[in-house]
């Protein structure tokens, strides 16, 4: 079967669930209303609140949540239970669980003067959820940073043949990176102090991306042995640093000197693989290869462990408690009217699964037992995006320095505004103020990451393993049970705020649903670690770090659920009390 067939049918679900349940949401859950004055004109300072077009702010929202988990989420998914499982998730879940969580999350936050989804846990249910709810999406942003970091510096040391003798360096995609961090400053200065508009600088700067692409090629930036390290390892953990570095001044600068340009260059980017790809699946010819249902786990069953890692796997693609961050952290501050959370809250989670779709195919392409499938996530991803270029007569080589360019461009654009993210809690937490206060947040946000890639890490059977994938799971847990604690919080406001009584069903349901899947997750990577042969045993040395994270996540998450349900039951019943004296009346 055709790939395009696969892809096409999944794409028109989703632009028919926008024209219908999009409309549906916004006008009678969340009641969108231009009438109401956002946060980004009321409260507008320069820096952190600053209306922008909704064009422009699409693009960064874009970038910004459709990061490494769109990727390489499907793919290993795809890989681990077949294509069709995951394409039914990224359908599914996007439509009616993440894009109403998403929308929501933004709503929310612009009705409460562009504060978090923790603050709407406050207001509707107690400070001391709000507390635990901060901790919880800290610890999570740790998570994000540590595993996309961890992925992205990998691409930058790897040297990977692919074939015929050819091979596609890291020093390349080093030195493409690096160019394409520079040019939005220069152009958010640009914008901000001259009188370029954003049409002649999209049109000057897009091209200079390409070029920033195709230069990598011809200068690649080497550092191992530039600095003359014994090893590649030794020159990811520099990388690591670097990083980290550029994330601490990206969370402090103000947003029109690097997030919204960059964010809008970054989404142009998505917006060009988007295009490339679907151009490759209409005219590649390219059939499916891969299984539609696969069982990698010998004599164990395919339904469980299908059940619940399917659903904390993909992450981002269908479903990503990141977005609620992204949507009430930096995107409400810039929100020019209500409508907008239409497009850019429910319309930007779908085109994300339509990155997880392009991802998905990357796989659907391959036989199984191909060898480039036991590459890293990336990888696989810009071999299947250089695949689809070489039909516009491209070279594989830049094909695939383009995906891998693009994937780092999502990384990118999602690393900064986690510490951007993670300053706000630390400052809502203790209070502090002004310039010392978003040093010091900064700092610690981007430390507690750098000092967890320091350490030696290994898989529960005590083998060294990349910190990606170790974290991954506790990422994709976490991020799944943080959607699950917003949807809880939207739940709330809803029930408070809505005309329509009922509405809150639309946000309950996929609450528990994801709340069930990712404590079920976190108890089996527990367990892993703590239960051998039957018997109870204690992780020794740094092994004992990814329980403790699942530890308090789960105590966290459970605590949050227990303080909040009593509101929801008590909401629910207040309501069926007062539509039962409606109707006496």
């Amino acid at each position: 079967m055709n790939i395009l067939v696969v892809v096409g049918c999944g794409v028109l679900i989703l632009i028919i669930a926008y024209l219908t349940y999009g409309k549906f949401i916004s006008k009678k859950v969340f009641e969108l209303d231009n009438k109401n004055v956002v946060p980004a004109v009321e409260m507008q300072d320069g820096v952190d609140y600053e209306p922008a077009d909704a064009k422009y702010l699409s693009g960064q929202h874009f970038s910004a949540i459709a990061a490494a988990g769109p990727v390489t989420g499907p793919i290993i998914a795809g890989t681990t239970f077949g294509w069709f499982p995951t394409f039914l998730w990224i359908i599914i879940g996007s439509i009616f669980i993440g894009g109403v969580h998403d929308m929501g999350a933004l709503v929310a936050s612009i009705r409460h003067k562009a504060t978090s989804i923790a603050d709407t846990m406050k207001n509707y249910v107690s400070k001391r959820v709000w507390i635990l709810f901060n901790i919880f999406i800290f610890f999570t942003l740790v998570m994000v940073i540590v595993a996309f970091t961890d992925i992205t510096t990998s691409a930058f040391v790897n040297v990977v043949e692919i074939g015929d003798g050819k091979f596609v360096g890291g020093g390349a995609t080093a030195t493409s990176s690096i160019l394409y961090l520079i040019l939005p400053v220069i152009m958010g200065f640009l914008l901000k102090f001259t009188k370029m508009k954003l049409s002649v600088a999209t049109i000057i700067f897009l091209p200079l991306v390409g070029v920033a692409i195709w230069v990598g090629q011809y200068i690649p930036f080497d550092l191992q042995q530039a600095l003359g390290l014994a090893s590649a390892a030794d020159a990811q953990k520099i990388w690591n640093v670097i990083i980290i570095g550029y994330c601490f001044l990206a969370g402090i600068v103000p947003v029109w000197a690097l997030l919204q340009p960059r964010g809008h260059l970054g989404g142009y980017f998505l917006y060009a693989t988007l295009i490339v790809s679907f151009i490759g699946i209409l005219f590649g010819g390219f059939d499916t290869q891969y299984p539609a249902f696969i069982n990698n786990f010998g004599d164990k069953n395919f339904w469980f462990p299908m059940f619940p890692v399917l659903f904390i796997t993909v992450a981002c693609g269908a479903c990503s408690g990141f977005h609620s961050l992204i949507s009430s952290g930096t995107t409400s501050k810039q929100l020019a009217k209500e409508t907008d959370a239409k497009p850019i809250g429910y319309g930007m989670m779908l085109a994300e699964a339509g990155v997880a779709l392009i991802a998905l195919s990357t796989v659907m392409i391959l036989p199984k037992g191909d060898a480039i499938l036991s590459k890293s996530p990336n990888f696989i991803y810009a071999s299947g995006l250089g695949s689809f270029m070489e039909l516009f007569g491209v070279s594989k080589v830049f094909g695939i320095s383009f995906g891998l360019m693009a994937f780092t461009t999502f990384v990118y654009d999602t690393l900064d505004v986690c510490t951007r993210l993670g300053r706000f809690i630390i400052q809502e937490l203790t209070n502090t103020k002004g310039w010392i206060g978003r040093i010091l947040s900064a700092v610690l946000i981007g430390g507690i990451p750098l000092l967890l890639m320091s350490i030696k890490l290994t898989d529960p059977e005590g083998n060294p393993i990349a910190i990606w994938s170790l974290f991954w799971k506790t990422f994709g847990a976490s991020n799944q049970l943080l959607a699950g604690l917003a949807l809880i919080g939207i739940t709330v406001w809803l029930q408070r705020t809505a005309t329509n009584r009922k509405v809150w069903i639309a946000t309950i349901l996929p609450s528990i649903f994801m709340f069930v899947m990712s404590i079920w997750a976190l108890i089996n990577t527990l367990t892993s670690y703590i239960i051998k042969d039957g018997a109870l045993v204690i992780p020794s040395g740094t092994n004992i770090i990814v329980p403790i994270m699942c530890m308090i996540y789960i105590v966290l998450a459970i605590w949050v659920a227990i303080e909040s349900a009593p509101v929801i039951i008590k909401n629910a019943v207040r309501k069926v009390g007062t539509e039962a004296n409606v109707a006496k009346a």
